[in-house]
């Protein structure tokens, strides 16, 4: 009898939970193209929105352009799946970064990227910009989207200025963060160094 009962509550449970599942997956819905192509360009300054080149997901989840772009500039709709939506927005001249590191996450090498990628730049197969370059990123609740707009509530942003091999001391730069909004540099000396600006998520703390 107890092993009846400890059976039918664990199938009750597995019910509950697939059940829980469900909902879940019910909620990770793919907006229709246009309103993905509203919440990437959001990322971007607006004089760029315009024309540029947008990638997102197909109703079959499938990465893709949803729309050609003409200015040099790449926007990213977010990941349907997730629950904080992250769009970002970038010249044409950094794509060769990011595709590549799209591809290895796909590949499950999330963790590996950053040492693959500087190994492929080094034996000169991944181009990226020895000039400053910077991406933009725009990001909030799924639940607080405007489908109308495109825009979240209380989105936050992020610009991230590429500078490859750069010293913070060279440029007048800490290389620690901080929450007041002043830029700093991020993977100090390396090939993706980077110039950090957060306007501030939280109270400031002098």
């Amino acid at each position: 009898m107890i092993n009846y009962r400890m059976n039918k509550l664990i199938i009750v449970v597995l019910l509950l939970w697939t059940g829980i599942g469900n909902i879940h997956a019910q909620d990770k819905k793919i907006l229709a193209s246009e309103i993905q192509i509203k919440i990437a360009v959001q990322a971007a300054p607006a004089e760029f929105r315009e024309g540029a080149k947008v990638y997102g997901y197909d109703q079959a989840g499938n990465f893709v352009t949803l729309r050609e772009g003409s200015n040099g500039y790449i926007c990213l709709a977010p990941d349907y799946k997730m629950s904080v939506y992250y769009a970002y927005c970038y010249p044409v001249s950094l794509e060769p970064l990011m595709a590549r590191g799209r591809e290895l996450i796909a590949q499950g090498k999330r963790k590996e990227r950053d040492k693959i990628r500087e190994q492929e730049f080094s034996e000169g197969k991944l181009s990226i910009p020895q000039t400053p370059s910077t991406l933009y990123g725009y990001w909030g609740a799924a639940k607080d989207v405007n489908l109308e707009t495109g825009e979240i509530k209380d989105a936050k942003r992020r610009y991230v200025i590429y500078v490859p091999f750069a010293k913070a001391a060279d440029l007048g730069l800490s290389s620690q963060h901080n929450n007041l909004g002043m830029p700093w540099l991020m993977d100090e000396g390396t090939y993706k160094a980077h110039i950090m600006i957060t306007p501030p998520l939280e109270a400031h703390q002098h």
